[in-house]
């Protein structure tokens, strides 16, 4: 009997009860688990089994990474293979799944919470307010990194005042805080949330033009979200479309066997 596909399996912000009824049960039969120590919350790892073999990938390359999932799958063993947030985030799926189509190994994907989802969620805002900001970035920024594609600077993703939700990029706060305070303003809102979630989640506020000293002075290298717009600070009282009394509704009608 074949083994399984693998099993990419977003592991959320770090908590161990933020990850999804599929995660978790995935976790529980899985023989093997692949996990990434830099940004996991160790308790994320109490929903696998005790005899299960647990590899910190922290330390080890591409080739090493896939090695010991293929060499698990052709052994029977079962895989999940960890992500932090969600796996359609900078989570290296793409170079992974590449290889194992190559080796002939099946995989699949369970979804997972995002960061900056989860760093929303603990500083109670919305990232997209009425009339003031529909679309939210995703992105990050060049520092030990792949570079990024033309076209897309900070500069060009900042001209549109849309929220943005950086990643990767906290060592490099001071420098990117200057750039878009030319297009938001230096009173622009400016919000790092660090291990959103997890114990010791830290979170601090201030704007483009104090953000990286907060940084600076909290000694933050890793394992933080950059959130940046107006929105985030928005005294809009505008309403959405989707609730506004001014829209027509049709008027509900019950089935009948769903009144009984």
């Amino acid at each position: 009997m074949s083994a399984a596909p693998v099993a990419f399996v977003g592991a959320g912000p770090g908590a161990a009860d933020l990850l999804t009824l599929r995660a978790v049960d995935l976790l529980a039969a899985a023989d093997v688990v692949l996990y990434p120590g830099t940004y996991l919350d160790a308790a994320v790892l109490g929903h696998c089994r005790e005899d299960a073999r647990l590899v910190d990938t922290q330390h080890l390359d591409l080739d090493a990474i896939v090695t010991a999932i293929v060499e698990a799958h052709r052994a029977g063993r079962s895989v999940v293979r960890l992500c932090s947030g969600d796996p359609s985030l900078y989570s290296a799926l793409h170079e992974q799944g590449r290889r194992l189509d190559a080796e002939g190994v099946p995989w699949n994907v369970t979804p997972g919470v995002p960061a900056y989802a989860a760093a929303a969620a603990l500083v109670g805002r919305e990232l997209t307010v009425p009339l003031v900001t529909q679309s939210v970035v995703l992105t990050r920024t060049q520092a030990r990194s792949s570079a990024m594609p033309d076209g897309e600077s900070l500069a060009a993703f900042a001209a549109t005042g849309a929220t943005l939700a950086l990643h990767l990029a906290i060592t490099r706060t001071r420098t990117l805080a200057a750039e878009l305070a030319e297009h938001y303003g230096a009173t622009c809102p400016a919000l790092v949330v660090h291990r959103a979630s997890q114990p010791g989640e830290l979170v601090l506020r201030g704007t483009l033009a104090t953000i990286a000293d907060a940084v600076e002075e909290a000694g933050l290298r890793q394992a933080a979200v950059i959130l940046v717009g107006p929105a985030l600070a928005s005294a809009s009282e505008a309403s959405s479309y989707l609730y506004s009394p001014e829209r027509v509704r049709r008027e509900a009608t019950l089935r009948k066997d769903s009144a009984r």
